[in-house]
């Protein structure tokens, strides 16, 4: 499988936050752009609707920790996220977009509405987190390959940083963002 460094759509989203993420830019891109191609590789037969749900679900996971400069950034990334899908008549894929976003720091598996697309990008997201530690089946050439096309350029520093500030605001609480139980599958709770 190859390496792509560009999707069109996260492309063109991202392009409208260059001067809100400032000199993260590069890092959180590249980080959207190696889940892609995690995305891609570990479900090979997405076709161009389910690619572009991944891309714009890509574009704003994590969007608010520069449009709201805070950690518990889910919601305020998929109310982004909603309002472009509005202002691109794409309402209909609001939902499934939410629960891509919303749940893609679930530490389990997620089981629920959309769970296919929502798994692949769970993996993708937690394989890049992991720098290539967790792989979930991707094979360790292909992660070296995408690393070396799209380097991390500070990510994890980023969100080191971002850490940080969320301790000194509440440390009783460092890590808001995340998702220990899956909240749509009640069964499992």
């Amino acid at each position: 499988m190859r390496v792509k460094k560009s999707y069109p759509v996260a492309d063109k989203i991202l392009s409208k936050y260059i001067n809100t993420i400032g000199e993260d830019f590069t890092g959180y891109k590249n980080h959207v752009m190696r889940m892609l191609n995690y995305c891609h590789y570990l479900h090979e037969n997405l076709d161009q609707a389910q690619s572009e749900k991944l891309q714009i679900a890509a574009a704003f996971h994590d969007i608010a920790l520069w449009t709201h400069k805070r950690v518990d950034y889910l919601v305020p990334s998929y109310n982004e996220c909603r309002a472009y899908l509005a202002s691109n008549d794409q309402e209909n894929i609001a939902d499934e977009v939410q629960i891509i976003i919303d749940m893609h720091h679930l530490i389990k598996t997620y089981h629920g509405p959309y769970e296919e697309l929502t798994e692949v990008f769970r993996k993708a997201d937690l394989v890049d987190f992991s720098g290539g530690a967790i792989k979930f089946g991707i094979a360790p050439s292909f992660i070296k390959t995408v690393k070396a096309a799209l380097p991390n350029a500070g990510f994890h520093k980023t969100l080191m940083r971002f850490t940080l500030i969320q301790l000194s605001r509440k440390p009783w609480d460092p890590f808001p963002m995340m998702r220990c139980k899956n909240l749509y599958n009640r069964s499992s709770n």
